[in-house]
């Protein structure tokens, strides 16, 4: 678990570059999810596959409890960089990222958000630099928590629609079937690499990059949704 020397070693190491130009200020990702092995590899925990997918890419541990979260820090090729999966559950994932951001003293343009989107089709990638919540609840509860401020970045992954008359939540909850899962790990590999673009060369160049290619992928997949 996290100790006050920890804490105040990440702190000292990352406050004196949040005040230096933006090049060199830590980025904050996050991924969205539910703790413990119930819930692992479910459709609302991609956000974790996610994060754990770039933390092995990089060599970066998150063994680390700091703000209710599974944490990890490191260095991409001179960036520094924050990695966060709150234990909060995912309704309630703003006590998490708020306390993060504040602790850090990070602007919101230095926050990336990965979660689940049941409005893209299964595996589709996007990458925005702000939004709303679009009616989901961990999302809403981050904004909350940032005191209403929408101004931070986000890498949503496509889960598609429940099929039929399927209860939402029961959708979410669930696993991939095989063809879903070998679909969002595509996705989730293809996320290793938009997640290193935007700190190596900034979020407006990863979007112009990413966002068209996924733009067409979406047209291959759409009729193939995450369903039964």
């Amino acid at each position: 678990m996290s100790s006050p020397a920890m804490a105040a070693r990440l702190l000292r190491r990352f406050s004196s570059a949040a005040s230096s130009p933006p090049c060199s200020q830590p980025w904050l990702f996050i991924g969205l999810g539910n703790p413990g092995e119930k819930y692992k590899h479910t459709r609302h925990n991609v956000g974790f596959d996610m994060i754990d997918a770039f933390a092995r890419s990089q060599g970066i541990p998150m063994t680390t409890v700091h703000c209710k979260a599974l944490f990890g820090e490191g260095m991409v090729e001179g960036v520094p960089l924050l990695l966060a999966k709150p234990q909060t559950y995912m309704n309630l994932s703003g006590e998490s990222t708020g306390p993060l951001a504040a602790y850090y003293k990070l602007p919101l343009n230095r926050v990336l958000v990965m979660y689940d989107d049941t409005d893209l089709p299964c595996g589709v990638l996007r990458l925005q630099p702000k939004g709303g919540h679009a009616r989901h609840n961990g999302l809403k509860n981050v904004i909350y928590h940032f005191r209403g401020n929408r101004e931070f970045s986000r890498l949503r992954i496509g889960i598609g629609r429940p099929p039929g008359q399927m209860d939402p939540k029961a959708f979410l909850l669930q696993p991939f079937n095989k063809t879903a899962r070998e679909r969002i790990d595509s996705a989730v590999e293809e996320s290793v690499d938009i997640l290193r673009t935007v700190l190596l060369q900034g979020l407006t160049e990863a979007a112009r990059l990413y966002n068209t290619e996924q733009k067409y992928k979406h047209l291959r997949v759409e009729k193939a949704p995450c369903d039964f």
